[in-house]
C-alpha cells in the first residue's frame, strides 16, 4: 500500500472482513438476545462493549453487523461497476446519437441523490438490504460513468485500439482487451467510492427504519436505537459510529492508495537528499 494511510486503510478493512466472516458462525453472545437486568452494563471483560436498553452485547452486535456491511458494500459495488462500465462504454464508443442519449441520460440520473432513490424505492417495494443495493448501485455506477467516460473516450483514439477495431475486433472485445485494462485504476477509485457510499447509504436507510430488517444487525439500526438514550448513556453511541466513519474512511484511504500506485503521475514523490555542502561550486574539499 501506499504510505501510512493506505495501510491503515487495508488492515481495518482486512480486520471488519474477518469479523463479517466470523460473526455469523461465532460472537461472544448471542447479537439479538435481550437480558434487561443486565441493561446499560459497562465495558467489561465479559461485555466489551457494554450492553445496549435491552441487554444486547453491543460488541457481538457490531460484529454481526459487519456482515452486514461487508454484503452491502460488495453487491453495492459490483453493481456500481456494472452500471458504470455499461454507461460509460456506451458513452464513449458508439454511435454518436447513442453517445448523445446516454448522456443526457447520465445527467438526468446524476441529479438525483443516492439516498433519494434509495427511500422512493424502499417506500415502493418495501425496505431491505435488496432495496439499498439496488438503490446505491445504480446511483453510484451513474457517477462512475461520468467520470470515467472522457477518460474512455480518451484511450479510445489510441493507436492499439484504432489498430484493433481495423484488424475486425469487435466493440466487446475491444473495451474487454484494450480499454477496461487501461482504465482500471480509476474503476478501482471509483468502486471504493461507490463501497463507502454504500455503507452510508445502508446506515441512514436503517437509521430512519427503511433499510434493514429488525431481524438483520446493521449498525445504522443500532445507532438509531441508542440515539434515543444519547442523553443518559451517552458513550455507547460511539462504537456504532465509530464503525460506520472508519469503515468509510478506510475505503476512501484505500481508494487513494489504488490510484496512487496504478497511476504514475499520482505517485508521491519522496523528497531528495539534501546537497552535500562539499558539492557546491567554488568548493574545494
Amino acid at each position: 500500500m501506499s504510505g501510512p494511510a493506505g495501510a491503515f486503510g487495508a488492515g481495518w478493512l482486512v480486520l471488519v472482513a474477518a469479523a463479517a466472516v466470523v460473526a455469523p458462525f461465532w460472537t461472544p453472545f448471542d447479537p439479538f438476545a435481550t437480558d434487561p437486568y443486565g441493561a446499560w452494563a459497562p465495558p467489561s471483560t465479559m461485555h466489551l462493549l457494554g450492553t445496549d436498553s435491552v441487554g444486547r452485547d453491543i460488541f457481538s452486535y457490531v460484529a454481526r453487523g459487519a456482515t452486514t456491511t461487508a454484503v452491502v458494500a460488495v453487491a453495492s459495488g459490483a453493481v456500481a461497476l456494472v452500471v458504470g462500465v455499461a454507461l460509460a462504454a456506451l458513452g464513449s464508443l458508439t454511435a454518436r446519437w447513442v453517445r448523445d442519449s446516454v448522456s443526457v441520460l447520465i445527467d438526468v440520473l446524476v441529479a438525483f441523490p443516492t439516498i433519494l432513490i434509495a427511500m422512493a424505492l424502499a417506500a415502493a417495494f418495501g425496505g431491505s438490504l435488496a432495496v439499498v443495493v439496488v438503490a446505491a448501485g445504480t446511483g453510484y455506477g451513474v457517477n462512475i460513468a461520468r467520470v470515467s467516460r472522457a477518460e474512455i473516450r480518451r484511450v479510445g483514439r489510441e493507436d492499439y485500439v484504432l489498430a484493433a477495431r481495423a484488424a475486425g475486433v469487435g466493440p466487446l472485445g475491444v473495451v474487454a482487451r484494450h480499454v477496461l485494462p487501461n482504465v482500471a485504476p480509476l474503476f478501482a477509485v471509483q468502486v471504493s467510492l461507490a463501497m463507502a457510499t454504500s455503507i452510508l447509504a445502508e446506515a441512514g436507510l436503517s437509521f430512519l427504519g427503511y433499510g434493514a430488517s429488525a431481524e438483520t444487525a446493521s449498525w445504522g439500526r443500532l445507532l438509531s436505537d441508542l440515539q434515543k438514550f444519547i442523553g443518559v448513556h451517552p458513550g455507547t453511541i460511539v462504537w456504532p459510529g465509530a464503525a460506520i466513519t472508519l469503515t468509510v474512511l478506510a475505503l476512501n484511504l484505500l481508494g487513494d492508495a489504488v490510484r496512487d500506485a496504478g497511476d504514475p503521475r499520482l505517485r508521491r514523490r519522496a523528497p531528495s537528499a539534501a546537497p552535500d555542502p562539499a558539492d557546491a561550486p567554488g568548493v574545494v574539499s
